[in-house]
C-alpha cells in the first residue's frame, strides 16, 4: 500500500497541529497524532463499538506500517488504547516519530472516508475539534 492520498494526510496534519497548539513541527508534540486518535476514540466506538474502532485502527497500523515500518511495534489493546508507544520517542527521534503518527492518523482518515464517505468523517471530526472550523477540515478536498 502506499502513502495516505493528499487530502487525508493533509487533514490529519492539521488535526495533529491542533492538538499540539497549532505548532505542526515534530518537535512541539511528537504524540500529537496519537492523542488525536484517542480523542476519535470514543465518538468510533459510539459509531462502531469497541470492536469496530480496534479493527479500524488494526488495519490503520497494517497499512501504515509499509510507509512506516517501525509502527509494526504498536498494537491495539483491548480497551481500544494503543500499546508499544513508551520507548519510542527516544528510540527513533521526534521527526520520525511525529511522521509515523501523521502516517497512522492518516490511513485511519482514508478507511474512514472509504467506510462512511467523506461527509460523514468531517462531521465526525467537527465534533471533536469543534473549535476547527469545517473549512479548514474541507481544504483538501480541492487538492
Amino acid at each position: 500500500m502506499s502513502r495516505a492520498p493528499a487530502p487525508q494526510r493533509d487533514l490529519a496534519e492539521r488535526l495533529v497541529a491542533h492538538e499540539t497548539g497549532g505548532d505542526n513541527s515534530s518537535e512541539s508534540d511528537p504524540l500529537g497524532a496519537f492523542h488525536a486518535i484517542d480523542k476519535l476514540r470514543p465518538h468510533l466506538v459510539t459509531l462502531q463499538g469497541n470492536i469496530g474502532f480496534r479493527s479500524l485502527v488494526s488495519r490503520s497500523i497494517a497499512v501504515a506500517g509499509e510507509e512506516t515500518r517501525w509502527l509494526r511495534a504498536v498494537h491495539v489493546k483491548s480497551d481500544g488504547s494503543l500499546s508499544g508507544l513508551q520507548d519510542l520517542p527516544a528510540q527513533l527521534g521526534p521527526e520520525q516519530f511525529y511522521e509515523g503518527g501523521v502516517a497512522l492518523l492518516a490511513q485511519l482518515l482514508t478507511l474512514l472516508f472509504s467506510l462512511i464517505g467523506e461527509d460523514l468523517t468531517l462531521q465526525l471530526v467537527h465534533q471533536v475539534w469543534p473549535d476547527l472550523p469545517l473549512i479548514e477540515l474541507a481544504a483538501g478536498r480541492r487538492k
